[in-house]
């Protein structure tokens, strides 16, 4: 079994500061190599620095073999898309934003490939019905669910054949229907070549098997099989994150409703209708204060949809949505994004951004610090911009943002999808206590049916 990609002695550093201690691993051809790990731990350096792909400031030192031969960094980049293809975490940073998604994957079997443009675009369907998007090729990027993207994402990325795969949590996201079918994809495009994965998805190491590598805080605490690694763990830090998957919880418990609670939303008889289709049809429920209601349903359903329409920032088709606190500022009334970063900008730093947060509604400033060590942010991200932060320190941090300001109802979409079990757990918890001891209705949308059960008062399912 040839080796297609080994590493010897691969570290980053910032300046004289190692974020990536030394890392060695080879991938074999047909054999899966998955790292699994929490947040920030240097799983994404680790792909960036193998792809060529690491942010301004940061180095890499060590060799990196690709198909035998120890290339330069130009000499890696060359094989991009043709022999090495990196699936980014944010579906949005390789798509285009104004091309059809079936286009997007035609112009990779057209001019990757070298099919003509007949053939290009019967491969580009055939592509998008294995992974559930029939019929929406035709859609824009924004156009399409979070979970919808991603999909469209790999499907464009794997058009083109590449030996070797590195997949930055491929499956974020996605309902476990989807998921499956994503790890699917994945082991099948990999066949051929090699496949790296990065998660911090349990059941998806387990799915994937072959070598597992376990790292925390950019170095490499565990290392075997998967099957080995995930039924009988030695490490502490790798036995916590196999205790933390939302199906092994067992101390969160929805709050008690108060009895006096008001009704925050009363929703009644709601339809919805996007792109020619019926998303929910004669939806009511209410939403009292201090209430967590979970949202749960296949990807692309219309959960975002629902979110959004109570937050008025979409239009129902028929129905009527009354939100009776008329004391809440606008501004209190907020939404968690899927997506992180469609929600900051990439041209100034993440404490600019805060610093306008803090003068423009007058915030206590000392509220700040034990907010960041409760959702464990570092000082140091707020030098970054949204860009060179990892995507789940940028979810814990739109967390940060919405606390400040004392929000009446919060709609999280997805919010845990970026993070890893330990800081999910945690993250969930910090939403539960939000609104008992705030009295927040939170609107929770999540595809783990485990994590609703366990810490909502009422289930939407659509």
């Amino acid at each position: 079994m040839s080796v297609l990609l080994k590493l010897t002695n691969v570290a980053v550093y910032v300046d004289d500061t190692c974020l990536l201690e030394p890392i060695s691993l080879a991938l074999k051809q047909g054999e899966p190599l998955t790292i699994l790990g929490q947040t920030g731990s240097g799983k994404s350096l680790l792909a960036q620095a193998i792809m060529g792909l690491l942010p301004d400031g940061l180095t890499v030192s060590g060799e990196i073999e690709t198909f035998g031969k120890v290339m330069t960094l130009e000499e890696r980049q060359a094989l991009w898309g043709r022999e090495m293809v990196m699936l980014p975490q944010e579906p949005w940073h390789s798509l285009d934003p104004l091309m059809k998604g079936v286009d997007q994957v035609k112009e990779v079997y057209r001019f990757v490939r070298g099919n003509s443009p007949e053939k290009a675009l019967a491969m580009a369907e055939e592509d998008l019905a294995q992974v559930g998007l029939a019929g929406n090729g035709h859609k824009r990027p924004d156009e399409l669910s979070g979970g919808m993207a991603q999909r469209l994402a790999i499907t464009a990325a794997t058009a083109g054949g590449a030996h070797v795969i590195l997949a930055d949590e491929p499956t974020k996201g996605l309902d476990v229907s989807r998921r499956d079918g994503i790890v699917r994809l994945l082991q099948t495009r990999a066949k051929m070549g090699c496949l790296l994965t990065i998660t911090h998805d349990v059941e998806v190491a387990r799915q994937l098997g072959g070598l597992l590598l376990v790292m925390k805080e950019g170095r490499l605490v565990e290392k075997g099989e998967a099957a080995s690694i995930l039924d009988f763990p030695q490490d502490a830090y790798t036995q916590e994150l196999i205790a933390a998957e939302p199906s092994a919880w067992s101390d969160i418990t929805a709050p008690i409703r108060q009895a006096n609670a008001k009704d925050l939303i009363v929703a009644n008889e709601l339809v919805l209708e996007r792109g020619g289709r019926v998303l929910f049809d004669r939806l009511s429920f209410t939403i009292k204060q201090g209430e967590v209601v979970g949202i749960v349903g296949d990807s692309g359903c219309g959960k975002s949809s629902l979110g959004d329409a109570l937050l008025g920032l979409l239009s129902i088709s028929s129905g009527s949505i009354v939100r009776s606190d008329s004391t809440a500022k606008p501004f209190q009334w907020l939404k968690l994004y899927q997506d992180p970063p469609s929600a900051f900008s990439s041209s100034v730093s993440l404490g600019q951004l805060l610093d306008d947060l803090v003068a423009l509604h007058r915030i206590d400033e000392s509220r700040i610090p034990p907010l960041m060590a409760k959702l464990k942010l570092p000082a140091g991200i707020l030098e970054r911009n949204c860009l060179s932060v990892s995507g789940g320190e940028l979810q814990r941090f739109a967390i940060l943002r919405a606390l400040l300001l004392d929000p009446v109802f919060l709609f999280a979409d997805e919010p845990t999808s970026r993070l890893d079990p330990i800081t999910a757990k945690e993250v969930t918890q910090l939403l539960v206590e939000l609104a008992t001891e705030a009295n927040c209705a939170v609107l929770l949308v999540s595809h783990d049916p485990d994590l609703i059960q366990r810490t909502c008062h009422q289930v939407i399912a659509l």
